[in-house]
């Protein structure tokens, strides 16, 4: 009896399934399934960045604020990010009045910080602080803002 071919197409398949289940059981055998997860910065800590430009400038402010929002609720910046939006149906851990005082504070400070490093001019905090300070942030959070609801 002979033994039946593969067309190609399905030899190349299963050449490919072949060579999958060997690279998942090296990576098993080297030890991926007890290795740890990747490590979470602590937001209470700075972090280092080098920005240049306003656009890296307002990214690193929002960073900072989330950083320290995140400090001020005892979580990660992930984790805060993740339970803004209600994401998976997970419920929400904080009020949204808690949340909205923690990204409040967590922002003037991180604008605070900008100016320290020399990354904003003096002359803009104002007009920032103002806007930290009165910013819809939960409309902000959920998407429905526009520029006259930050302007007003």
């Amino acid at each position: 009896m002979r033994a039946r071919r593969l067309a190609p197409p399905q030899a190349i398949l299963a050449a490919l399934l072949v060579a999958a289940l060997a690279l998942v059981a090296i990576e098993l055998g080297k030890g991926a399934a007890v290795e740890p997860g990747p490590k979470l910065a602590d937001p209470c800590r700075p972090r280092e960045a080098h920005v240049s430009g306003l656009d890296a400038t307002i990214q690193r402010i929002v960073l900072d604020g989330l950083d320290g929002a995140a400090c001020r609720l005892h979580t990660t910046r992930e984790e805060l990010v993740l339970s803004l939006g209600g994401a998976d149906g997970r419920p929400r851990r904080w009020s949204d009045h808690t949340i909205e005082v923690a990204l409040r504070a967590g922002l003037l400070r991180a604008v605070d910080e900008a100016v320290r490093r020399g990354d904003l001019p003096g002359f803009a905090v104002p007009f920032l602080r103002r806007l930290i300070e009165t910013a819809p942030l939960d409309r902000l959070v959920k998407g429905g803002i526009t520029l006259s609801d930050l302007l007003r």
